[in-house]
């Protein structure tokens, strides 16, 4: 017998641990050399390890186990021919008439495969897991293409499409609601006293710390301004049909603030600065990589769009919506993770109206937008009814004054309240 010992791989710079959050293949089945076998899930992103050598796979770790990098997390039995440690015993006992009759390759590929034929069959990795739930299907709604019948992100993907593409579909599953609406209640469920307890995602655990860290850290401040988003409004509103037909993309009000916040950042570099691991020095950063934090199923997540200074609408606007296709769909990088000099969050999308968000170390501010309300405002003596948000910046006092915090806002909202200025660079 050979055993090779399977150990988690070097991930990032600063991973030291990760949690395997799934087994692809079950634990005894035989595995081919480069096939995926499970998936770990590690503070950034979830990766796919492939089996280093083909042979019976032998698990040392659980699902939900916290390993080390360079831990032991499986061993591989690579003197095992077709994953079945009987099968070339049973071979020999079989006539040799029996043996010319079958094609006996593909006879023993399917004998080995059927383990884990059965337990991969119609069952999601847990990125595809993730998008199905988000988008609240099923395994019978969706054609598995994956190997041994697995469901792969991609069919989660084509499943979404056709469901978008279909409203017939829905039409005919109307019915169902009413059946489903004369159910009796269960009689237990207006006076539930049961609870569960459920191990948080690496990705929660890495929020929770670093959330607590920025607090405990950080000399952190917030200041409010409100910005009248009329002109902004109309801009979209005129143009944005000659911008889609221009650029494939709608013109959105993430791209119009991140512009603004790298055009005052730029001006403003204390503001897009941070403090040194030595605590005693400041780096300068002279480009503006903006974080836009994005909502996922597993917890927030900050990729950045690099280089804003230098982008016009359109390009942000698609580095925006493709790092947030990736957010959703559990596949971003580590490398697409890295960075980011400043962040944008939008609760106004979820209907805040007004938080003081935290910074997201080991930037120095964060800008938090709102929901838009219609309130009355005093315009020249007169009340007029206008499309208002209200502003957050949360910053480090430690490297930036008070007075710099509040000029920085205002200068955004002023940039936001004549968008022309932002097209002519003025």
């Amino acid at each position: 017998m050979s055993i090779i010992e399977l150990v988690v791989p070097v991930i990032g710079e600063s991973i030291t641990e990760v949690t395997l959050s799934s087994w692809v293949k079950e634990d005894g089945a035989y595995v081919e050399l480069d096939e995926i076998i499970c998936e770990f899930e590690s503070d950034k992103a979830t990766v796919e390890v492939p089996a280093e050598k083909a042979g019976k796979l032998i698990w040392v770790a659980q699902e939900g186990d916290d390993i080390s990098i360079g831990g032991v997390f499986a061993k591989i039995d690579t003197s095992a021919s077709g994953g079945d440690s009987g099968a070339s015993n049973k071979e020999e006992e079989v006539p040799a008439e029996k043996k010319e009759a079958a094609p006996t390759k593909e006879e023993s590929k399917k004998e080995t495969s059927t383990a884990s034929d059965s337990y991969a069959s119609g069952h999601p990795s847990p990125t595809a897991q993730k998008l199905m739930d988000e988008n609240n299907l099923k395994a019978e709604d969706i054609t598995a293409t994956g190997k041994d019948g697995r469901i792969t992100q991609d069919d989660v993907q084509k499943a979404i499409d056709n469901k978008s593409n279909a409203p017939a579909k829905k039409e005919e599953a109307a019915p169902k609601k009413e059946e489903k609406a004369t159910a009796p209640a269960k009689s237990n469920a207006a006076f539930s006293r049961e609870q569960r307890t459920e191990k948080m995602s690496r990705m929660r655990r890495t929020i929770a710390k670093r959330l607590v860290s920025a607090k405990n850290s950080t000399a952190m401040l917030t200041t409010f301004n409100e910005v009248d988003l009329t002109e902004v409004m109309a801009l979209r509103k005129k143009y944005q049909e000659k911008f889609v037909e221009r650029y494939g993309i709608k013109l959105g009000f993430m791209s119009l603030f991140a512009k603004a916040c790298a055009k005052v950042l730029m001006e403003m570099p204390d503001v897009n600065a941070q403090i040194g691991e030595d605590g005693k020095s400041i780096l300068y950063n002279e480009f503006v990589d903006i974080s836009i934090a994005i909502s996922t199923p597993t917890g927030l997540v900050v990729p950045p769009v690099k280089n804003v200074e230098s982008l016009n609408f359109a390009e942000i606007e698609g580095a925006i919506k493709g790092l947030a296709k990736k957010a959703r769909e559990g596949s971003l990088t580590l490398q697409e993770m890295q960075g980011g000099t400043f962040t944008i969050t939008n609760g106004g999308v979820f209907g805040s109206m007004m938080s003081t968000p935290i910074i997201n170390e080991p930037q120095s501010a964060i800008l938090g937008m709102h929901t838009i309300q219609q309130r009355p405002m005093a315009i020249n003596g007169e009340v007029k009814i206008r499309p208002m948000m209200y502003l957050a910046l949360s910053y480090d006092h430690r490297i930036i004054d008070g007075s710099t915090s509040v000029t920085f806002l205002v200068k955004v909202k002023q940039l936001l309240e004549d968008p022309i200025t932002l097209f002519l660079d003025l």
